[in-house]
């Protein structure tokens, strides 16, 4: 059976709720963050060499890479469902986002959690300098960085919505779900109604909520 090594408050996540949209059985296999450093187990690393999550097992397959592994679940059980058509410029749409939402939109996010880390957590006696350091960076280059981004997902989803690649949901909304979400849980989609409705509307559907059922809680606030 179709495994899903899912560490908790992760993008292994997006893996459980694509699989609840395509309705194929599948088990899970529970991994915990350490709850100082929000490290994955050294366990992971017997799955996979890297120790991340989302990693997938099916059959003698070992799948990693959150849109590798949505790709993978489309071609293999969506029969059909949940990508465009080849060749159809939604499908182009469609690919373009299961790349974005990892190649480009997480770098931001991910720095911005870095000097948010770096401000919260160094030693007392150099935080000051730390915190002056990490908020220079970021007015410079993290926030207008982030800022690009989300005005231009809003403006995406205004031109060609009301989901990523369209008229219809995709696995590529499943896809661009960890970052926007990490996005709201940071305040960042304020002022954008489009981003808002679109994550109301995820939340909303039947799969995403079993999937939460099944991950256990998911908090990116800290994220």
């Amino acid at each position: 059976m179709l495994t899903v090594h899912h560490l908790n408050n992760s993008r292994s996540q997006r893996v459980l709720w694509l699989l609840e949209e395509i309705g194929v059985p599948y088990q899970i296999e529970r991994y915990e963050r350490n709850p100082e450093t929000m490290l994955a187990p050294a366990s992971l690393i017997k799955v996979h060499p890297l120790g991340k999550s989302p990693v997938v097992t099916d059959g003698k397959a070992t799948l990693a890479e959150s849109g590798a592994i949505l790709e993978y679940l489309v071609e293999t059980y969506g029969e059909g469902k949940f990508a465009p058509e080849h060749g159809t410029p939604s499908f182009l749409r469609y690919r373009y986002w299961m790349h974005y939402a990892e190649g480009s939109l997480a770098t931001p996010l991910l720095l911005q959690l870095v000097f948010d880390q770096i401000e919260r957590k160094s030693p007392l006696i150099v935080r000051p300098v730390a915190k002056g350091i990490s908020a220079k960076i970021k007015s410079l280059l993290v926030t207008p960085n982030l800022k690009r981004h989300f005005d231009y997902l809003e403006a995406e989803l205004t031109e060609h919505g009301p989901w990523f690649a369209g008229r219809s949901f995709s696995a590529a909304d499943v896809q661009m779900s960890f970052g926007i979400e990490a996005a709201d849980a940071r305040g960042l989609l304020k002022n954008r109604p489009k981003l808002a409705d679109w994550l109301r509307r995820i939340h909303e559907r039947p799969a995403y909520q079993r999937a939460l059922a099944q991950g256990g809680p998911f908090d990116l606030s800290t994220f």
